[in-house]
């Protein structure tokens, strides 16, 4: 089974880019996109015939051109949950939960902190109450894929540019703790874990040929739980596909 996560910052921009050939071609058997920035009925006849052949879910922001998710898929699933049980995250569009026979995949578009920092406790806020839930779900013997764009680097390997970065959204010591009480709470970084020396990125700024250039940031994962980890094979980062400011990321399977 291969799933794939990608930001693609605006989905009917990323499709007038033709970035939905690309996936045709990879044909994962589960796709989470965010940052959809798009209601269905905001698609063309046209825009929606690309998804013919999966199942979709959506979850868009209440504020059209703005956040929202979608899960796409080929693969059965047995239930969908789109809250995580405020408001003031339901509102935006963060998060779809969708349970499958041998595990639960969340699709989430975590919260960017902002320029001017003032929406990092929203963010943390937003990672305590994921937590929480899946805390429960861990404890009831579940097992969890978590993916989408964390709008966090965890550690100094994941950005090009570490000590500018220390003062910003992305890199601050609160964000990357959030990360680490994943990982304390039963979450294995699955690329990391596969790759311990690789560097790779998912996102690049649009300015100074960052792209071009390779100075990028990690900030798109699969947190994957410590039971289910000997089920991953490997996960990729198809740097080369353009289409969105990040790259799509897949996790290969053996269920």
């Amino acid at each position: 089974m291969r799933i794939t996560t990608w930001n693609v910052n605006g989905l009917r921009a990323m499709l007038n880019k033709g970035g939905w050939e690309w996936v045709k071609g990879f044909d994962p058997d589960v796709i989470g996109l965010q940052e959809i920035k798009a209601m269905p009925e905001q698609l063309t006849e046209e825009q929606h015939s690309h998804f013919d052949d999966r199942t979709v879910i959506w979850n868009p922001a209440q504020r059209k051109g703005y956040s929202g998710v979608a899960t796409l898929l080929k693969a059965p699933h047995k239930s969908e949950n789109l809250l995580l049980g405020e408001e003031r995250f339901d509102i935006e569009g963060r998060l779809i939960e969708t349970k499958f026979d041998d595990f639960t995949l969340f699709n989430i578009y975590f919260p960017n902190g902002g320029r001017d920092l003032n929406r990092v406790p929203y963010k943390l806020d937003f990672y305590a109450k994921l937590l929480d839930r899946c805390d429960e779900m861990h404890k009831a013997g579940e097992k969890i894929i978590i993916t989408g764009d964390f709008n966090t680097a965890h550690n100094e390997i994941d950005l090009f540019h570490p000590k500018s970065n220390k003062k910003n959204t992305g890199f601050l010591p609160e964000e990357r703790e959030w990360v680490t009480k994943l990982v304390e709470h039963g979450f294995v970084d699955a690329f990391r874990a596969i790759h311990p020396e690789k560097v790779k990125y998912s996102w690049w700024s649009y300015r100074s040929n960052a792209r071009a250039n390779n100075v990028g940031w990690r900030i798109d994962y699969f947190m994957v739980s410590e039971a289910m980890m000997p089920k991953v094979k490997d996960v990729e980062y198809h740097n080369e596909v353009m289409g969105s400011d990040h790259c799509p990321v897949t996790i290969h399977l053996d269920l």
